[in-house]
């Protein structure tokens, strides 16, 4: 692996994982490992562009047909992919279309940068975990596999017992907390050559167990407010997704754009980056 690499762009696509949730903001927006990472790139190179393209709730299909293309045609140094699993959480899964479509994926990204970062994604120890883990294992042997033919870099977070910790997940159960983030673009980070800041896989310090009665309020919070929802989604057909694209993704012109900071020294919030000129 290069060490102390330099890079001018990165593209993140893939799901709500990408996208920040729930690395909230106070404006209520989302942040995450990916603008996390990208302001970190940005302090070591002037001139650095971004596009997260990541929208929630997107199947590994709809990644593909949305998303894939775009970041091809942006020839970033650094494209990031991270998808199936949201399929994988599906009661019915065909496995043999998540492989077929992220192997497609992968095909057309590889040769349109200079380096492809894949995922093994971390999961939250629990009944739903272990519900799960076989179809996530399945596809975490394609990711290395790919990576294997390919050259691209697989960053394991699944094998990171720190991150399976529940304190790194948010009352959802699942996405992470902005701390599970920070650790993820420190992984990520450290993937792509870079002197590492910390050490993301270090456990949380250990704390008592909440008593039976709290961890019961929080079962009953954690149904109303995002299991039911989310199982009335999937009965309707409907997806958090719907009618959002990616936030460096114009929908009325059907392209992506690049985002990069005034002043490289302080970079800043993503949000305050100013909108670059794609062909730059």
């Amino acid at each position: 692996m290069e060490m102390n690499a330099s890079y001018t762009s990165l593209v993140a696509i893939g799901d709500s994982f990408t996208e920040g949730m729930s690395d909230r903001l106070p404006d209520g927006s989302y942040r995450g490992w990916a603008d996390v990472l990208a302001t970190r790139l940005a302090a070591r190179t002037p001139g650095f562009r971004y596009a997260n393209l990541a929208v929630r709730g997107k199947l590994i299909s709809q990644i593909v047909d949305e998303q894939v293309d775009v970041a091809v045609d942006l020839r970033a140094d650094v494209v990031t992919l991270v998808g199936g699993l949201n399929d994988t959480l599906r009661p019915k899964c065909d496995m043999g279309m998540v492989r077929g479509r992220l192997e497609e994926a992968v095909e057309r990204l590889a040769p349109s940068c200079k380096k492809l970062v894949l995922m093994r994604s971390p999961g939250r120890n629990g009944p739903v975990m272990e519900r799960f883990r076989p179809r996530m294992e399945e596809l975490f042997s394609l990711v290395d596999d790919l990576a294997a033919r390919h050259g691209a870099q697989v960053v394991d977070l699944y094998g990171a017992q720190a991150l399976g910790d529940p304190r790194m997940w948010d009352v959802d159960r699942l996405h992470l907390t902005a701390e599970g983030h920070h650790r993820v673009a420190e992984a990520v980070w450290q993937t792509l050559g870079l002197p590492a800041e910390n050490d993301w896989r270090t456990p949380l310090p250990a704390t008592v167990p909440p008593h039976w009665a709290t961890r019961r309020v929080d079962d009953v919070r954690f149904a109303r407010e995002h299991l039911f929802p989310w199982i009335g989604r999937r009965l309707t057909g409907r997806s958090s997704g719907d009618g959002r694209s990616g936030a460096q993704f114009s929908a009325e012109q059907g392209l992506a754009f690049w985002v990069t900071p005034d002043d490289a020294a302080t970079p800043g919030p993503i949000a305050t980056w100013r909108r670059a000129d794609s062909d730059a």
